[in-house]
């Protein structure tokens, strides 16, 4: 999932490199744990699915896409954020977001270990 020329100068520069932490035990348990509160509302499941298709998305963009007021999209892109999933940075007056491919990765591998 290499990001885009125009997703890195809106989101930076994505997180590369092997992930090496250990996929069960307590941690991993407990982030585990956190990955699956921050994807435990439908409409957060829908965002990660937006942000993984495109490669950076802006905040009106992503509330043409869900049948839900501004502030709340904003709201679930905030725990989607403090989560690590997720990413924003201003670019003006916008938030632009885009996916955490690392942290994606990382979940995926907690999920595959169980």
């Amino acid at each position: 999932m290499k990001s885009s020329p125009v997703a890195e100068r809106a989101c930076g520069p994505a997180l590369e490199g092997p992930d090496l932490r250990a996929v069960e035990g307590p941690e991993a348990d407990a982030e585990l744990a956190e990955l699956a509160k921050a994807l435990g509302h439908p409409a957060r499941v829908r965002i990660l699915r937006l942000l993984v298709r495109k490669d950076a998305c802006i905040c009106g963009e992503i509330v043409g896409e869900l049948p839900l007021a501004q502030s709340t999209v904003s709201q679930h892109l905030k725990v989607l954020k403090e989560s690590g999933l997720v990413r924003g940075e201003v670019d003006g007056p916008r938030t632009c977001y885009c996916v955490e491919p690392r942290a994606v990765r990382r979940l995926k591998a907690l999920v595959g270990s169980l």
